[in-house]
């Protein structure tokens, strides 16, 4: 069973006169091809945040999340410690916000989707053919944009997966999912690799990355 945990980092704003968005937009797919590797990097993720976020001791709040936003870098290194020899694959696409033409540019969904895909396509199904294909997207679209998003994907996965290999896509809320937790983690250090020219976590798993790539 092939399970891919889709998450951002950047916005797609692209008003660079009156506003301040972000220069990129990354979309990172987490990706894991067998139950028992899932299985460990949820239990990794719990871990962290029980031992490292939530300790008695030393945390007065509950820590929902493991966030690449508000979390030290110590903290990632020890997530990274407990699943470094779990196989699992890391597959990026980063925007380049300044160079889309400016009719995209005013269809945000549409830009998300296609770069969503652009990574989906990376993924090679082929090795692990027949098996469930469970896409998890962090819950960040309104009703319309996931009924788009769903049915795009969907037509777009369906050429290149057999007939009979199941095809199930969620949208969920990042704080109830490690996976997207995970997935988060690892995107928001691409992305800053781009964005501050900051790679000290990224330099931590790089060896995990199989497709990294800047489009446009």
């Amino acid at each position: 069973m092939w399970y891919l945990y889709l998450d951002e980092s950047g916005d797609l704003g692209f008003d660079f006169v009156n506003k301040k968005p972000s220069k990129f937009f990354t979309v990172t797919i987490l990706a894991l091809s067998c139950n028992d590797a899932n299985r460990k990097l949820l239990k990794a993720v719990k871990i962290t945040l029980r031992r490292k976020l939530n300790n008695p001791k030393h945390q007065k709040r509950i820590v929902d999340e493991l966030k690449g936003t508000g979390t030290t870098l110590d903290v990632k290194k020890y997530f990274f410690e407990k699943i470094k020899n779990i196989k699992f694959g890391i597959y990026s696409i980063t925007l380049n916000k300044k160079r889309v033409f400016e009719r995209l540019a005013k269809d945000k969904p549409r830009v998300y989707n296609y770069i969503s895909r652009q990574v989906l396509d990376q993924i090679p199904f082929e090795k692990n053919e027949g098996n469930r294909v469970e896409l998890i997207i962090d819950k960040s679209m309104a009703k319309p944009e996931i009924e788009e998003f769903n049915s795009y994907i969907r037509r777009q996965l369906e050429g290149r997966l057999s007939p009979n290999t199941p095809l199930d896509i969620y949208h969920w809320l990042s704080h109830e999912n490690y996976g997207l937790q995970a997935a988060d983690l690892f995107c928001w250090g691409i992305f800053q690799k781009y964005e501050r020219k900051n790679s000290k976590w990224f330099d931590v798993f790089v060896k995990k990355v199989l497709f990294d790539e800047q489009f446009l």
